[in-house]
């Protein structure tokens, strides 16, 4: 079930409570596909229920053809030729990870190496960067980096000053951007979208979350 909450009748809370209460339902896996910006209270409270949770924007299209076609392990044979053509291309590991080249920005040394594990073993070549400035110094030297991972929070020259400043530069205007920031708050999506991010994923991180994410921003 896809289900956006601003519902004409009830909200889209209501329906969930209201289906977990009806014994005769089995409730499908649910992903909340949403133009409204959510508190950490109300994603919470999601969570019991949802498998994922969308906000509408740029690319979240795609993500939700993404995310629907993984809950329905459908045969990817059996749709139409252009979708076929987007979920191949979405999860052809030749095609959108492998010798991709990808900027970790955190300066937390652990985060760090284990989200570099973890893309390295997607076949990805991983570029650290302890802090803003370091990010931006390596940019000019790996101009042709095609994705960056930016921790909000760090000292000095925060993730959104970074981002900011990577977004001046005319040859960056495209780079794929995704905001990793710990506070879950419920403004900072917007904050990190102002700054330049691409798009935003709160920590801890999930990892598929991470990689389907990344498979829409990686394909062209």
């Amino acid at each position: 079930m896809v289900l956006d909450l601003g519902l004409p009748d009830m909200t889209g809370f209501e329906l969930l409570k209201q289906l977990e209460k009806e014994r005769h339902i089995s409730l499908p896996p649910v992903i909340v596909y949403t133009g409204k910006e959510l508190s950490r209270e109300d994603e919470a409270e999601l969570r019991r229920f949802a498998d994922s949770i969308i906000i509408k924007g740029v690319k979240s299209e795609e993500r939700l053809l993404d995310e629907t076609a993984l809950f329905l392990h459908r045969m990817v044979k059996t749709m139409p030729e252009k979708k076929q053509k987007m979920i191949i291309s979405l999860h052809d590991r030749e095609n959108i990870f492998t010798a991709k080249k990808i900027l970790v920005v955190d300066d937390d040394m652990r985060n760090v190496f284990a989200l570099a594990r973890v893309l390295k073993d997607k076949g990805m070549n991983v570029i650290k960067a302890e802090d803003g400035k370091k990010a931006l110094s390596l940019l000019n030297e790996h101009p042709d980096v095609d994705l960056v991972l930016m921790d909000i929070m760090m000292p000095v020259l925060d993730g959104y000053e970074t981002t900011k400043k990577i977004r001046e530069q005319a040859r960056f205007t495209r780079l794929p951007i995704i905001a990793l920031t710990a506070k879950a708050m419920k403004d900072d999506r917007e904050k990190c979208i102002a700054a330049g991010a691409s798009d935003y994923l709160s920590k801890p991180v999930d990892v598929d979350r991470l990689l389907s994410m990344m498979r829409v921003w990686l394909y062209k």
